[in-house]
């Protein structure tokens, strides 16, 4: 049912003066496995880690209903949803991902990914030559539609921060308009938690001093409200509860890090089980670095224990690279010497990234011409073709250790 307050947002609203747009895919890996997989379409579709210690990486808006959402422990989700399809990971969501993105790029070179499945576009200069906010965001719409077999929302509005908000607010597969004229009485009516910066914490002390919605907090002085949360949180929070927002969309988003992670559904007591699986990790950070341009002048290596104690090891490299092999050598000696009891969880980070390009990788003395990177490169265009479980390292294959949660970083789901 309709109320009030969705007077103030839809996709038939006034777009003048609105430039921002944001678009976030609908359940974005579920519904890429069901775009793959037809016949999954209307049923409750949970992507999971599915070991004794797997979570959920995403559930399609039918498992939702059943309170299963994504960084649920799997066995959770089972006992909620037990009638489930439970899958794990069988494309490459990222390269969907960069397909996606190469779609909002013909509309305007001005987009700001945030996630695999969002981003932000600044359309002003694509208005008078493609049309309105509207007609945009309803082209792209149709596109991501028509390409790849899924939905997404977007949201339009002034700022970045609303145009989040409007996409939050029309899902799922929806188009949601907040006009200048009424952006706040949209934005006051919401609960304080819609504002960027406040989690649960912040939110408690907000709720102590009687503020519930995003107007409450914009009536309060800033002064009163730095009292609990700090002058530069109180800034911030003032100015978002008013909609002042000034960050630009930024078309250049610098990664500062690849990295890859698996959680063992039985701690590895030692390196013969938890090593080849940082040989894949490393193999799979490699390319990642290399699809993207990047090479890394530094590993790092995390390890957490069956107490869930949780180190970092790191290592500056003696000139970038993004070659598996490479990286794999660095992560095993510090994991070697870091792996004093048995292993919960085992990452690899390669980081301090420079331009592959600008590196100027050049062979060393020893090294033969063609070494590692080519028979990686070849890997790569194996995986591409067949699939990503098309080739693996010989000691994956000898030694089938059950494992769950392999993800890399900045994956969201929404």
């Amino acid at each position: 049912m309709a109320s009030e307050h969705d007077r103030y947002i839809g996709p038939d609203l006034p777009d003048e003066d609105l430039h921002v747009l944001h678009v976030d895919m609908d359940a974005f890996f579920a519904s890429v496995e069901i775009a793959r997989n037809p016949a999954l379409r209307g049923k409750p579709v949970i992507v999971a880690g599915l070991g004794p210690r797997g979570v959920v990486a995403a559930a399609s808006y039918e498992a939702r209903r059943y309170g299963v959402h994504s960084a649920l422990p799997t066995a959770v989700a089972r006992r909620r949803c037990p009638h489930g399809v439970y899958i794990t990971p069988t494309v490459s969501y990222r390269e969907v991902s960069r397909e996606v993105m190469a779609i909002f790029r013909e509309f305007t070179p001005h987009v700001q990914p945030i996630s695999v499945d969002e981003a932000f576009l600044d359309v002003a200069g694509a208005r008078r030559l493609i049309g309105s906010p509207v007609q945009i965001a309803t082209a792209i719409r149709e596109r991501v539609r028509a390409e790849h077999g899924i939905t997404c929302t977007v949201g339009i509005a002034s700022t970045k921060f609303l145009a989040k908000l409007a996409s939050e607010a029309s899902k799922p597969d929806g188009l949601g308009v907040v006009p200048v004229a009424t952006e706040l009485e949209f934005l006051h009516p919401l609960p304080v938690r819609a504002v960027w910066g406040i989690g649960e914490k912040t939110a408690e002390k907000l709720t102590r001093l009687g503020l519930r919605t995003v107007g409450d907090l914009a009536r309060l002085d800033v002064d009163s409200l730095a009292a609990s949360v700090g002058t530069a949180g109180a800034e911030h929070l003032y100015a978002l509860a008013r909609n002042i927002d000034p960050r630009p969309v930024r078309p250049e988003r610098v990664e500062k890090s690849i990295s890859g992670e698996t959680t063992f559904d039985r701690d590895a007591p030692d390196g013969a089980v938890w090593g080849p699986v940082l040989l894949e990790l490393s193999r799979k950070v490699a390319s990642r670095a290399r699809a993207a341009g990047w090479a890394g002048r530094g590993v790092t290596v995390k390890i957490r224990f069956g107490d869930f104690r949780t180190i970092t090891r790191s290592r500056r490299l003696t000139a970038p690279t993004d070659v598996g092999h490479e990286i794999y050598a660095a992560a095993r000696d510090l994991a070697d010497a870091a792996a004093t009891a048995p292993v919960r969880l085992i990452g690899v980070r390669l980081d301090h990234l420079v331009e592959a390009a600008a590196a100027g990788r050049q062979v060393a003395l020893g090294e033969p011409e063609h070494g590692w990177r080519d028979i990686e490169t070849v890997m790569d265009r194996a995986s591409e073709k067949f699939g990503k479980g098309a080739v693996r390292s010989a000691g994956r294959l000898e030694r089938r250790d059950s494992r769950v949660d392999t993800r890399g970083s900045g994956n969201t789901e929404r």
